[in-house]
């Protein structure tokens, strides 16, 4: 159920094309290659995660976090909300941080909308400064889409203060958030 919370603003149909969720205790481990385009070196590396959705595949959730989120609806993580914003965003291709968008939000309003914010993140934690919003998101433009709305549902007075103009967009895209209980 919380996986459709996204998608209630929306149009449910955005979730048809995959049906399978994994679940693991906690966290996961996942092998990777990493390709360093500029020598051509690959390494192998091993990364411990609670979340994690693939573009044609399952969603996988570490029902730890899960169940921490359904305790703590309004600590500004949701780890389902963060994976099926990345399901969103590959509906139109790999995830890029620019989703499907309704016909009420222009291509070139998102990207500048988030674009600006997400320069400015990674602007202050490249000056050593503290940001409302987790660091994490200054990974990819698509990571701070997921890290984005998980606070639009669940600390979204948060959201408004750190980036103003993405909460509205935001909630123009999903809908209004929740009011807290």
């Amino acid at each position: 159920a919380l996986a459709s919370l996204p998608v209630l603003g929306l149009d449910a149909r955005w979730l048809d094309g995959w049906r399978q969720v994994i679940v693991y205790p906690g966290e996961f481990r996942v092998q990777r290659q990493y390709h360093d385009e500029d020598s051509g070196v690959v390494t192998e590396g091993t990364d411990e995660l609670i979340g994690e959705a693939w573009e044609r595949g399952p969603l996988i959730l570490s029902w730890a976090d899960v169940a921490t989120d359904l305790a703590q609806p309004f600590d500004g993580f949701n780890v389902v909300v963060h994976e099926i914003a990345h399901k969103l965003d590959m509906l139109d291709g790999p995830a890029d941080g620019v989703p499907r968008l309704p016909a009420h939000i222009a291509r070139r309003e998102w990207i500048g909308t988030m674009q600006a914010a997400y320069d400015a993140l990674c602007r202050a934690l490249e000056r050593g400064h503290d940001t409302l919003i987790d660091p994490y998101a200054a990974d990819s433009a698509d990571e701070f889409f997921a890290v984005t709305s998980e606070l639009h549902f669940s600390d979204p007075a948060l959201l408004r203060r750190a980036a103003p103009a993405v909460a509205g967009l935001l909630a123009r895209y999903y809908g209004a958030p929740a009011a807290r209980a």
